[in-house]
């Protein structure tokens, strides 16, 4: 049955940034935006502001404050006194806990000295940016980690010349480190055009994304491949993936050592995977009801008229979960049963807790990406990488700076870095709804997103549901991730395995080190901290449990489809829309 969800009406949604005396606001934020990696310094100020004014009004505080920075001024003073003789004193042990000062060089004067105080100013602007009454807690939040990213930055490991490891390496090589370095730094400039590419030794098709399948449908939007099972039989349900559209899908078919869709097709089970356009300045105006309609239900559509009779299994990943759970909810409304089941890869329906992610997503920073978006049409790669990247800036920048640009020094690339190097976009109207409606808004955990015209609401949604949280995730933190359960109603099954957003999903049998927790959860009353508590880690990968979860809500198996398809072939996987 052919799912139809009226477009709204033209002028429901205005374009971004339409009145025409806009256009020079537009493009100077634009032009800031290519400096800030797309970050608003208007709600920063508003939020350091804040913090000013409440901070010069709390004299007790401040007090409080000059106590401490006289007390690390003394610690600084023993540590000057101390650190240069041995055996080194007490005051130089807490480098020990931080990584970037663990290298036995950083033991000696005075670059010892150097750490702590580094490391003692980190202490008193924590505390400055910290406990201060009266600020907003959402720009309380802002001001400490503005002034943890500053410091990061001012680090002494992030300078040659302050840095003893970077030192004794230039030494020892005659400087050979700062030429490669050098090399490095221009070869990474090069490729900052936009241009999507995979990492160095990796190609699509022939070292990526290279389970055999073929693309059976496309629009403007999507190309659906389908992967016929290796075995025998096949299990009665298809299986329907649905990826964030923020990433190429072949993260879910990296090699075939570790492809989650090679390993699905060898457990017998029919795959079907969407493959999102990346998008052009053309494509500004694809909007979220665009992404629904072209992108789940069209799919559903396709599938249906090839394996007619049977209902669809399906899995979104990230973003594509959160559409997925629009999608699902859209169709329990309209009493549309061909789902069968709901898996949930590290997404999220409720954003009042998403992580320090929310820290770059209020009105200031929505409004400067639309006027950066009106100018483009499409967000950059880079400007949504630098948000992420800034979670972690000492593990993936300022490391990475210090390994790549001073040692001279260039990690070993894997698939999983090959993937995340192949760069994509996000049309202008799209992602200002998503962030609008969804993050600032949160209409879908609040029954208020509107699909088709109509309010949808997850606790509509009866299906078995299958979630999978990763311990270590900034993106989508494993306790926003948990909230499906309070909302949804029927079967919930929780998975919280080892590893990042990515890492975590990527975890196919055999990985070393990996373990997970599975459990079922009862009604809507569960607390995340409570159910970890409660279950013991499983060693190994968790595919395997949710393979077994998948059987155990089919109707058992069919024989295993032949070579004639009721959809045409247009082209073998990967399809052509993964190259753009």
């Amino acid at each position: 049955m052919k799912h139809v969800v009226p477009l709204p009406p033209a002028d429901a949604v205005p374009a971004i940034g339409d009145a025409p005396h806009n256009a020079i606001d537009r493009a100077f934020h634009a032009t800031i935006g290519s400096l800030t990696g797309g970050l608003s310094p208007m709600g920063l100020a508003t939020a350091w502001f804040d913090w000013g004014v409440h901070l010069a009004g709390s004299p007790a505080k401040q007090a409080e404050l000059q106590e401490k920075a006289i007390a690390n001024a003394g610690r600084a003073l023993q540590a000057a006194i101390t650190c240069p003789l041995p055996p080194q004193g007490e005051a130089c042990a807490c480098m020990a806990n931080d990584k970037r000062f663990r290298d036995p060089q950083w033991q000696r004067a005075p670059f010892n000295i150097l750490a702590q105080w580094f490391l003692l100013t980190e202490d008193w602007w924590d505390a400055a940016t910290t406990g201060v009454l009266g600020v907003a807690p959402r720009h309380a939040q802002m001001t400490n980690f503005a002034a943890r990213q500053t410091l990061d930055m001012l680090a002494p490991s992030n300078y040659a010349a302050t840095n003893p490891v970077v030192l004794e390496r230039t030494r020892d090589e005659a400087g050979q480190n700062l030429v490669r370095g050098l090399h490095n730094w221009l070869e990474d400039l090069s490729r900052m055009d936009d241009r999507p590419h995979p990492g160095a030794g990796f190609e699509i098709g022939k070292t990526l994304a290279t389970t055999p399948g073929e693309v059976v449908y496309r629009n403007r939007l999507i190309e659906l491949i389908r992967y016929r099972p290796t075995t025998a039989t096949v299990l009665a349900e298809p299986l329907l993936i649905v990826p964030a559209w923020i990433m190429k899908y072949y993260i879910l078919d990296l090699s075939a050592q570790n492809s989650l869709v090679r390993f699905l097709v060898d457990q017998g089970i029919e795959v079907w995977m969407v493959s999102w356009l990346n998008p052009q300045a053309e494509d500004a105006d694809l909007g979220m009801e665009d992404y629904l309609r072209l992108g789940v239900f069209d799919a559903l559509d396709a599938i249906e008229r090839a394996v007619p009779g049977q209902r669809i299994h399906t899995a979104g990943y990230c973003l594509g979960g959160t559409l997925l759970s629009i999608a699902a909810a859209a169709l329990a409304r309209d009493k549309d049963a061909r789902i069968a089941s709901l898996t949930l890869l590290a997404a999220q329906v409720d954003f009042t807790e998403a992580g320090e992610i929310t820290l770059f997503i209020d009105d200031s920073q929505v409004a400067f990406l639309e006027d950066i978006m009106a100018e483009q049409g499409y967000l950059k790669s880079d400007q949504m990488a630098g948000a992420f990247q800034m979670l972690r800036s000492n593990d993936l920048i300022w490391s990475r700076t210090i390994r790549e640009y001073l040692l001279g020094e260039r990690g070993t690339m894997n698939e999983l870095m090959a993937w995340n190097a192949d760069a994509t976009r996000m049309p202008a109207r799209m992602h200002s709804e998503y962030l609008r409606q969804l993050f600032l808004e949160n209409r879908l955990a609040l029954g208020r997103y509107k699909v088709g015209g109509a309010p949808v609401s997850i606790e509509d949604i009866t299906v078995p549901i299958f979630a999978v949280g990763t311990e270590k995730d900034h993106v989508a933190p494993w306790q926003s991730v948990w909230k499906i359960t309070h909302l949804a109603n029927g079967e919930k099954t929780f998975v919280l395995t080892s590893g990042g957003h990515n890492a975590g999903i990527v975890s196919e049998p055999g990985h070393p080190r990996r373990h997970y927790r599975i459990g079922d959860v009862q009604g809507h009353a569960g607390e995340a901290d409570q159910w970890q508590a409660g279950l013991p880690p499983v060693d190994g990968s968790w595919w395997p449990a949710w393979t077994k979860w998948l059987a155990g809500r089919s109707r058992g198996v069919r024989a295993v489809p032949d070579e004639d398809n009721p959809l045409d072939t247009l082209c073998p996987a990967p399809g052509s829309y993964v190259f753009g």
